[in-house]
């Protein structure tokens, strides 16, 4: 698998396409300078001009353009002989990137009524729900996947947890192969019931995506319509009491300025207090799926640029430059699909998607980003060269003796030589906390490869990331074709994740032809 530099045009100011939030048609769009603010500017010929803030900080956003990479899409679309996007997915042919992480809407059902919730039951007036065998075609879709079967799945919805067949679809998904399997979920469930975070456990899931929109009641009350802090705090402390060990838990607030921005650095906080059980934050940036107007729009858009500045002001541990562009790790990708001579999942969503780090937690609770212990722009771009290097037929050949793959203190050593000087000057005698040396990372982040080394990475670290999905006012094509965030749906299509919730709107398609309206649901449980 050959990872190549993208294809997207970069600086500013700089052409794209995208859509008219009235009547969802492809329009030309302008993304340009602002006030040092990238904005994007955009006119339908019916429905007159429309603007808003992309990036709030302009030097940010060209910072991790540097970082964009193209994929190599998938060898099977569903759709082939694709010529515009975004009206024909599937995965089509013009896609970049193939599936990092699918989501799989169990129901649109929920115990929870949230005023600003897309995807309800009683505001739509039907109930999507898949059977267990449709679930399971879709699971079996993802996997199909080439040249990198789909490794994670999140289930989803509406509330997942109330779906009938939940745990027989997290058992499907861990015979299936997906190395993570996942929930987001309200908490609800994992709260009123010490035994439900065991049984998800039991069932094969790994990760719990809890829905977490800050520390303060008042933020609950308007979002979701009712008090749930401490739903949130109880559906924590039963993960920590899941054996082996703790269900591993990352807390996803939907951040909206004026609303709970300035709660982006207490909630790291708690995180990092709790890193036992919470491996980490991942934050998403409000989504604009309703009609607003631009002075609203402006008051309460809030950007990736906008959580990078707002942690570092918000925390005495992180800096803006500490944060970085998901298809960065993208290297790494390369170099373990390269040594294990497999193609391997490959992270080449779109530079401006999101953003995320990495924080080192020791022993007495000290927080240092891993940008203090790594050069990671020097370890990346030396990465990038090597697995092009190793990637020729002379050094593949190289790497196997009679037959099998060199042994693996010869790749360790030759890693460990072609990489030691990125982590010797910040490492110097010293060790990672909990005894990490350079070898053992090494070892782990690139020639395993697997769940395992992943795991025990993630126990010494915290997660700290977001993911800015697109509204139809801040809609970029070039977005669209490299996502790897994608949702499987029951005819078979995996569709990604802003033009599912967005721009075209394939989840109202799908939902209203594999539904029932709500009051025909309603009845079919009666005597």
């Amino acid at each position: 698998m050959v990872i190549q530099e993208s294809s997207l045009e970069k600086g500013l100011p700089k052409k794209t396409q995208s859509l008219c939030p009235e009547c969802k048609k492809v329009i030309d769009a302008l993304i340009l300078d602002v006030g040092g603010k990238a904005v994007m500017r955009k006119e339908c010929p019916e429905h007159g001009k429309f603007e808003t803030v992309y990036w709030s900080d302009t030097e940010l956003f060209l910072r991790v353009e540097k970082w964009a990479f193209d994929g190599i899409g998938v060898e099977n679309p569903a759709i082939d002989g694709a010529t515009t996007c975004p009206d024909n997915c599937g995965l089509c042919n013009l896609h970049i990137s193939h599936t990092c992480l699918a989501n799989l809407d169990l129901t649109n059902r929920c115990n929870l009524q949230c005023p600003i919730c897309f995807a309800n039951a009683n505001q739509s007036g039907y109930v999507y729900e898949p059977s267990y065998q449709e679930v399971a075609k879709m699971l079996e879709v993802l996997r199909s996947q080439k040249p990198v079967p789909t490794p994670a799945v999140q289930f989803s919805g509406g509330e997942p947890t109330v779906y009938p067949h939940f745990f027989q679809v997290i058992k499907k998904a861990s015979e299936l192969g997906f190395v993570q399997v996942q929930i987001a979920t309200n908490g609800i469930k994992l709260a009123g019931d010490p035994g439900y975070a065991q049984r998800c456990v039991d069932s094969g899931l790994h990760t719990v995506y809890l829905q977490f929109d800050g520390l303060k009641e008042e933020n609950y009350i308007a979002a979701r319509g009712k008090p749930l802090l401490e739903v949130k705090k109880k559906a924590i402390e039963n993960c920590r009491g899941t054996s082996p060990r703790p269900l591993a838990t990352v807390l996803v607030p939907t951040i909206v300025k004026t609303i709970n921005d300035d709660q982006v650095g207490d909630i790291l906080d708690f995180a990092v207090k709790n890193n036992d059980v919470i491996r980490g934050v991942n934050y998403q940036p409000v989504a604009f799926t309703g009609r607003i107007n631009q002075e609203e729009r402006e008051k309460q858009r809030y950007t990736l640029s906008d959580l990078a500045i707002g942690l570092e002001e918000q925390t005495d541990y992180l800096n803006r430059n500490d944060f970085y562009p998901v298809p960065f790790v993208t290297p790494i990708s390369q170099m373990v699909s390269v040594l294990k001579n497999d193609p391997k999942v490959a992270f080449t969503s779109h530079p401006h998607c999101g953003l995320a780090s990495y924080l080192v937690i020791d022993d007495d609770g000290n927080v240092t980003p891993i940008t203090e212990y790594v050069d990671v722009e020097g370890l990346m771009g030396r990465m990038l060269e090597k697995a092009s290097e190793w990637n020729t037929f002379f050094h593949r050949t190289a790497f196997k003796i009679g037959g099998k793959l060199k042994s693996e203190d010869g790749k360790k050593q030759s890693l460990v030589k072609n990489f030691n000087k990125y982590f010797g000057e910040f490492l110097k005698e010293k060790e990672m906390p909990g005894g990490l040396t350079l070898a053992q990372l090494m070892e782990e982040l690139l020639q395993k490869g697997d769940k395992t080394s992943v795991g025990n990475f993630s126990w010494r670290t915290l997660f700290v990331g977001g993911m800015h999905f697109q509204d139809d006012y801040n809609y970029d094509i070039e977005r669209v074709k490299r996502c790897v965030i994608h949702y499987a749906v029951p005819d078979g299509r995996i569709i990604p994740f802003c033009a599912f919730n967005g721009g075209p709107m394939y989840r109202d398609e799908i939902e209203k032809k594999y539904s029932v309206p709500l009051d025909q649901w309603r009845k079919k449980d009666e005597p």
